[in-house]
C-alpha cells in the first residue's frame, strides 16, 4: 500500500503516458537508448583503454565512427538492425 500522494503521482504518470506527445518523446529516448547500447555492446565503451581525456575523447570519436559505419552499411545491405532473439529451445526445433 503505497500513501495516496504517491499513488496520485503514479496514475497521472500512467495516464500521461498514453498521450502523443510522451509517446513522440519516448520514441526519440528510445532511439537513443539503442545507441548508445549498440556502442557499448559493439565497441567496448563502458571502459577507457587509455589515460588521458585526450585520448579517451579519441576512443569514444573512434567508437561513434564504428557505430555509423555499422549502421550505413547495414542499412545500404538492407539488413536490419535489430535482430530478435530466439530461445534455445525455439533453436532446437528450427534443427530438428
Amino acid at each position: 500500500m503505497r500513501p495516496r500522494e504517491v499513488h496520485h503521482a503514479i496514475q497521472l504518470a500512467r495516464a500521461e503516458q498514453h498521450t502523443n506527445a510522451w509517446q513522440a518523446k519516448y520514441a526519440r529516448r528510445a532511439g537513443v537508448e539503442g545507441t548508445v547500447s549498440q556502442a557499448a555492446n559493439v565497441t567496448g565503451i563502458r571502459q577507457a583503454r587509455y589515460r588521458g581525456l585526450d585520448k579517451t575523447h579519441l576512443q569514444n570519436v573512434f567508437s561513434a565512427v564504428a557505430v555509423n559505419l555499422i549502421r550505413l552499411t547495414a542499412y545500404q545491405n538492407g539488413h536490419p538492425l535489430d535482430r530478435t532473439r530466439t530461445s534455445h529451445l525455439a533453436r532446437l526445433a528450427l534443427a530438428a
